[in-house]
């Protein structure tokens, strides 16, 4: 028969310097005894024996929930005491096992249950701080007492759910077989370890099969209540306490996933996007409750997952790796006494068990008997395989021990799950003596020398890796859960909701998006997430651009293409964040076509490309000549275009064009293309219906395209004018056409080629809105037409579209001719009063249709856009008659050439040319950061600020001042040149 814990009793706490004083604390404890007995017995037994006298004394004196428990029943501390502590052990375990299968209501079974772990929290506390049980009996005891608690709660919610008909169970003595419901234990719990005062880590699966064979109607639904009803006969408090605390996070993807999962779903996940992490815990994973044969299986199928067939060496960076980012982000970098703790710290428990699991993953697969749950297990496994030392072995299972030892004491002080040692002095001080200690120092010594042995045998097999510390702090996303500091770090970074931030990475590494499911794409992601949030953090809007990139994974097919360029080029990245977080347009692009990315590593990108000559032959060279097919052609169209644009984007995000020179690149891309789109739809077209003999064809730009000045968001303004002999006949094709209807259709084809979306997306939006008569007239228009039309019919408005057209593609004779037409029509005579009085009737007109009051609507806005280019457009009309030098293209000229002229005063060009440059520049950012409508409201203030720094203010409120400002001075030389005029 075992001796009785007094008997065995070969340590206890040191006294305070009040020793013995404290010593008579005991007395209280037997006024407490309401039997006179027992309270005898009590008082006899610790006169006699001074070692449980000194034990009860240096509880009492450290421990204040211990205290707690053992004035709460005095008589079990008698017990405990007089006891074999196995044998009290198992008869509380045999106790609360009768109490439950004899049947009991919820209430009940929760009061029973709290009662149970508190005698057994008093056992195992004693004969641990006794030196009567090693850490391995304290575990398992402690582990028995949670396995308990589940297993009975399982039950009995089992046997409820069957009372109600919602179930039915083969044997209600033991309705676990059978049920579908399988509890694992994960964690310390799982491995047999459990600490303390832990939490208790479960995870709950079911069988969908076989819930529907016991009848279940809706499993999912039915497990979770289920679910829900044990963590709560276990965790809620009551006046009686706690069991346990219940933690549910460590199954699949916790923050999108119910708390009972299906079989069938878990498996799936872990076979495809489980985690390094994750196979980590399941090595400890153990069937707790419910159908317990069916959790093995379960396991059994799992297997593959957690133990790889061949040495998996990459695990070994991604074990290191979570152990780096818990001692950063925890603040545990060095070795301390006061305030250090002795799991996540260096030479901590955590770095002991990581140094076992690490080699158990790498190895389990080829070695079975490294398989095991057990720590010290499986150091001497490791030792026997001949992975490490024999002295290897020994002392990290001495400091595991010993580690192990300090947690214990830690939590028994207040019933807490902490591992952090005091940081007051004398708080300290005193837990140093609960642990046995006669002093700081003492204790402090005995602390560093395991820590330095833990931490040198840890450095042993893990060489340094890179650092995951971004200049914020360290940015750790494993885990079940978001961890704070990581949602502190990002806040430094710059993100504005850092939870939110923290789960969108956590969920790419849950396998949320399937563009980054694959093994290479989330070993690539985990590498480059740091430096990618860095450089995010560094953007106009870093919400915004997590978002965009967030969403391209969704639509991505697979990322891993993209993540490996960006990892393979820092400034490839910068910019790359730069475009996520500052052009909305040019992110979908780069994130749905990574190709486009290759232009920005080119050493060529650094060069302005303005011609189009080269453009046309580039773009020509991609599509092909002649292309494999119409089909063919349009895609590679698209392609080209997407890849030029993306390069004029990037370009102006770089600094390489300023926002002028952007809108002229667009401009070079549009016009390329128009001239490629040409050429191959009149040689298609006219492979089905021949050509009409001496015929032309031109394209004219009008607006934004023919100034040079188009945006991301730009519509072509487009005219197509031909023009052929008196007599020509109809075509000579296979299936002629006459000359009207072939230039029609022709037309059509073209703006088709242009605008139908393909497979590859769209091209352009074409608006033909600005031919004569608009949508009254036929897509083409003759060129006697047109130069009749503008002879007599012509509007002011419609003159005022043509002060910007010019020939953007087709035959060469026809450009020359249409061209002087142009420049005819804008030289004629006009009466500046009846052009400056139509200016201002039109500009009014749009202000009532369109307002004029929004300062950020720089087309519209009083002393905007509009403003700035009918007021060149009314010098154009009125003066160029006798100033042939005003018939240029772009607004900016215009007011070059009429100060040139005499027609504007310096001081009035000076503030026009500088509005006009402002305003431009300020409307293309605006339409590389939002996409929308800009509302300053809903704009983030960081993506103002981008903007301002981008034109060269400093902040939104300076720009919005000089905005307001520059635009008033625009309008009241507007207003100031049309009154004169209009008054002769």
């Amino acid at each position: 028969m075992a001796e009785r814990l007094c008997d065995r009793l070969g340590a206890a706490p040191v006294l305070p310097a009040r020793a013995k004083a404290e010593a008579l604390l005991a007395r209280e404890l037997i006024e407490r005894l309401h039997d006179e007995a027992a309270a005898e017995a009590l008082k006899r037994h610790l006169a006699e024996h001074p070692h449980s006298a000194a034990l009860v004394a240096g509880v009492l004196a450290h421990s204040p929930f211990l205290s707690q428990v053992m004035r709460f029943d005095p008589q079990g501390l008698l017990a405990c005491l007089i006891e074999a502590p196995e044998a009290r052990r198992d008869a509380l375990l045999a106790g609360i096992e009768a109490f439950a299968a004899a049947g009991c209501e919820t209430p009940d079974l929760m009061r029973e249950l709290r009662r149970f772990r508190r005698a057994m929290a008093l056992l195992i506390a004693l004969a641990d701080i006794g030196g009567v049980w090693d850490v391995e009996t304290v575990t398992a005891a402690l582990t028995a007492t949670a396995d308990a608690a589940v297993r009975l709660a399982t039950d009995h919610v089992l046997r409820q759910a069957a009372d109600l008909g919602r179930i039915n169970l083969a044997d209600p003595a033991d309705p676990g077989p059978g049920s579908g419901l399988v509890v694992l234990a994960l964690g310390k719990h799982g491995a047999g370890e459990l600490n303390y005062s832990s939490d208790i880590d479960i995870v709950v699966f079911f069988d969908p099969e076989a819930a529907e064979a016991a009848g279940v109607g809706e499993p999912s639904s039915f497990f979770v209540k289920l679910t829900q009803q044990i963590t709560r006969i276990i965790q809620e408090r009551t006046p009686d306490g706690y069991v346990f605390r219940v933690d549910l996070r460590l199954r699949p993807d916790p923050a999108s996933t119910h708390v009972a999962i299906a079989l069938p779903s878990a498996y799936s996940y872990y076979e495809t996007v489980g985690q390094n992490w994750e196979r980590a815990a399941m090595i400890k994973a153990r069937p707790i409750a419910g159908d317990t044969a069916l959790g093995l299986r379960f396991l059994g199928d799992l297997a593959p997952f957690i133990w790889r067939k061949y040495f998996d060496f990459a695990t070994i960076a991604d074990i290191h790796a979570m152990k780096r980012q818990i001692q950063t982000v925890k603040g545990h970098e060095t070795v301390a006494v006061a305030g250090h703790n002795v799991k996540l710290g260096r030479g901590g428990i955590r770095e002991i068990e990581f140094f076992v699991q690490t080699q158990q993953l790498v190895f389990g697969g080829r070695r079975p008997a490294l398989r095991g749950p057990r720590t010290l297990d499986m150091l001497r496994e490791l030792t026997n395989e001949g992975w490490i030392t024999p002295q290897a072995r020994d002392e990290l299972s001495e400091s595991y021990r010993w580690l192990r030892m300090i947690e214990h004491r830690l939590q028994m002080r207040d019933d807490e799950q902490t591992q952090t040692l005091p940081k007051p002095a004398g708080d300290l001080e005193a837990f140093a003596r609960f642990s046995g200690y006669p002093s700081t120092a003492a204790f402090g010594k005995a602390l560093t020398a395991h820590a330095r042995r833990v931490e040198g045998h840890y450095a042993l097999l893990f060489e340094e890796g890179p650092s995951l510390a971004s200049e914020a702090g360290t940015l750790s996303f494993t885990g079940s859960e978001p961890d704070p500091e990581t949602v502190e770090t990002l806040g430094k970074l710059g993100f504005r909701d850092g939870v939110i931030a923290a789960e969108t990475v956590r969920g790419w590494h849950f396998g949320r998006r399937a563009a980054v499911t694959s093994a290479r794409a989330r070993e690539v992601l985990t590498e480059l997430t740091p430096a990618l949030l860095v450089a995010l953090g560094r953007t106009a809007d870093p919400d915004g651009a997590l978002a965009h990139l967030d969403n391209a994974f969704v639509r991505m097919p697979a990322a891993v293409e993209l993540l490996t360029l960006l990892r393979s080029h820092d400034s490839l990245l910068t910019l790359f964040a730069e475009i996520l977080g500052s052009a909305p347009r040019l992110a979908k692009v780069a994130a749905l076509h990574p190709h486009v990315l290759d232009g920005v590593i080119d050493p060529a990108f650094g060069q302005a490309v303005l011609d189009v000559d080269t453009l046309e032959r580039r773009i020509r060279s991609y599509v092909g000549s002649p292309p494999p097919s119409v089909e063919d052609g349009l895609d590679r169209m698209r392609d080209a275009a997407r890849q030029e644009n993306f390069l004029v984007g990037a370009r102006l995000l770089s600094g390489v064009y300023a926002a002028e020179g952007a809108g002229q690149a667009y401009c070079a891309v549009a016009e390329s293309c128009l001239r490629v789109a040409f050429a191959d739809t009149r040689a298609s077209f006219a492979a089905d219906h021949g050509v009409i003999e001496g015929a032309e064809t031109v394209v004219l730009g009008l607006g934004r395209l023919g100034a040079g000045e188009l945006t991301p968001s730009s519509d072509l303004d487009l005219i197509l004018l031909y023009d052929r002999p008196e007599d020509a006949a109809s075509s000579n094709g296979a299936r002629s056409l006459d000359p009207v209807t072939w230039h029609i259709r022709f037309t059509q084809r073209l703006v088709a080629a242009l605008t139908v979306p393909t497979r590859r997306g769209t091209l352009y939006q074409v608006d033909m809105r600005l031919r004569p008569t608009g949508n009254k007239s036929p897509a083409a228009t003759q060129f006697a037409g047109f130069e009749a039309y503008h002879a007599g019919e012509a509007e002011i408005w419609e003159e005022m579209a043509l002060t910007r057209a010019r020939v953007v593609a087709g035959d060469a004779g026809l450009a020359k001719r249409a061209e002087a037409s142009i420049r005819a029509i804008l030289s004629r005579k006009r009466e500046p009063a009846k052009v400056a009085a139509a200016v201002a009737e039109m500009r009014a007109l749009i202000a009532r249709e369109k307002g004029e009051k929004d300062p950020w609507d720089l087309k519209l806005a009083a002393g905007g856009l509009t403003d700035l280019d009918f007021l060149a457009q009314f010098l154009l009309l009125a003066y160029a008659s006798d100033h042939p030098s005003l018939i240029v293209n772009d607004t900016a000229a215009v007011f070059v050439a009429a100060r040139a002229a005499g027609l504007l005063a310096e001081g009035d060009a000076s503030v026009l040319l500088e509005a006009h440059r402002l305003i431009g520049d300020v409307q293309l950012w605006q339409r590389f950061t939002v996409e929308e409508a800009f509302d300053p409201k809903a704009v983030p203030p960081r993506v103002l600020r981008r903007i301002a720094t981008a034109v060269g203010r400093p902040d939104a409120k300076v720009l919005k001042a000089e905005l307001d400002e520059v635009r008033s001075g625009v309008r009241a030389i507007f207003t100031r040149i049309l009154s004169k005029a209009k008054a002769g």
